[in-house]
């Protein structure tokens, strides 16, 4: 599991496997926010499954599913709504992780500048340079 820190209190991955979530307490996680429609793809885990599972580990789990490169203003106001009501760290995933970290990228809760949160998400390795005009709007 490659968990990578955006901020202080969001960290993002890939696809994950339900056994993977047990160790996430252990992190300072305390809620998981999938970003993933259910069934998006063969071989990926239901969404029951990896809730079950989070909820097993003692983790509040979220899903907020965002396809095709869009990015609604609802999925961004229910990411913010989490984010800004879950005391310690949160988990956003996706297949890549790049859904997650533009949902958080875009529902700004930090209150940073467009370029710093760029810069975040690239230190995580993701490239949200395409929303940039988006982000420069909700600074």
């Amino acid at each position: 599991m490659d968990l990578r820190n955006v901020s202080d209190s969001f960290v993002v991955a890939a696809q994950m496997q339900p056994a993977d979530l047990a160790a996430l307490a252990g992190d300072g996680i305390t809620s998981v926010i999938c970003a993933r429609p259910d069934n998006e793809e063969p071989g990926q885990p239901s969404l029951d499954a990896m809730r079950q599972a989070a909820q097993d580990a003692g983790l509040a789990f979220h899903h907020i599913p965002v396809a095709g490169g869009e990015f609604p203003d609802a999925a961004v106001a229910a990411f913010a709504a989490v984010r800004r009501g879950t005391p310690g760290k949160v988990l956003g995933y996706c297949r890549s992780g790049m859904r997650a970290v533009t949902l958080d990228a875009l529902a700004n809760i930090e209150g940073i500048s467009a370029q710093d949160r760029i810069e975040s998400a690239a230190r995580a390795g993701y490239d949200i340079s395409a929303v940039t005009e988006r982000l420069a709007r909700s600074a």
